[in-house]
């Protein structure tokens, strides 16, 4: 027997062992992917499986480590720059007066020189802010995805006990309501933090750049990194697993119905 097929052999049923789905999906969590669908994507298994799996190795789907959180960032104000475009040619002319005041005596090219640098901070501040407040519209969207999705499953597994069964089932069907809508309303936040771009396209806007994270401003690759590729491509598995799943799941509460209303 071949030293290349006993490996083979060794490897296939390394991969068929009991258990051995959980222990790389467990390890794929703790090495830093924490999005149920990118897991749910690259095992070729569903979205329930996967919460199934990280609880068969302790780990709790709903408390994960996250990234920035865009919504609980400080106000950006560089300068007196804030990112609002209905304010920047004020904020511009009031910068600019500033320097002026401070810089009574400065040569005729200076206050050109440092007009052309607040121009770039300007540009940059509210490229970062609009940057940022999609990345937060983002974030909110795909955790009430997350979470509604997941209060799918735990609506459907309450019907194995409910004594009110019908209105513990509507509940259930409401719950799938409200996740297609979700699924839909990340789509919509997530192609839009696609959609804007972010790149320093000079050094003074790279100056800006790093002026605005040495304020404490976090900066902006990582979290741009997260989002999905194609959120376009990820809504639609999220809306065919979920619409599979249910009417899989309703052919059985028709059989549980039928059950019911012939012992009534």
């Amino acid at each position: 027997m071949s030293t290349r097929r006993d490996t083979a052999l060794a490897e296939l049923r390394d991969w068929s062992r009991p258990g051995r789905r959980a222990d790389l999906i467990a390890a794929a969590w703790q090495a830093g992917e924490t999005r149920v669908s990118a897991l749910a994507e690259a095992a070729r298994i569903s979205r329930p499986t996967v919460y199934a799996d990280l609880r068969s190795r302790g780990i709790d789907p709903d408390h994960r480590q996250k990234g920035t959180d865009m919504l609980k960032l400080d106000p950006v104000n560089i300068e007196g720059f804030t990112g609002h475009g209905e304010t920047m040619d004020a904020e511009l002319d009031r910068a600019m007066g500033r320097w002026r005041a401070a810089h009574p005596d400065a040569g005729p090219n200076i206050p050109k020189i440092e007009g052309m640098r607040l121009a770039a901070l300007m540009d940059t501040v509210a490229r970062y802010t609009d940057v940022r407040d999609r990345l937060a519209h983002e974030q909110v969207a795909r955790a009430d995805r997350d979470r509604l999705l997941h209060q799918v499953e735990v609506r459907w597994e309450a019907l194995s006990t409910a004594p009110a069964w019908l209105a513990a089932h509507h509940a259930y069907v409401l719950a799938v309501d409200e996740a297609r809508i979700a699924i839909e309303m990340w789509q919509e936040r997530a192609a839009s933090a696609r959609a804007r771009m972010w790149f320093c396209g000079s050094p003074r806007d790279e100056a800006a750049y790093r002026q605005i994270q040495e304020a404490g401003h976090p900066a902006l690759e990582d979290a741009l990194a997260d989002l999905d590729q194609d959120p376009g491509v990820t809504a639609y598995m999220l809306l065919a697993d979920l619409d599979q799943a249910h009417e899989r799941r309703m052919k059985l509460a028709a059989q549980t119905l039928q059950t019911l209303q012939s012992a009534g």
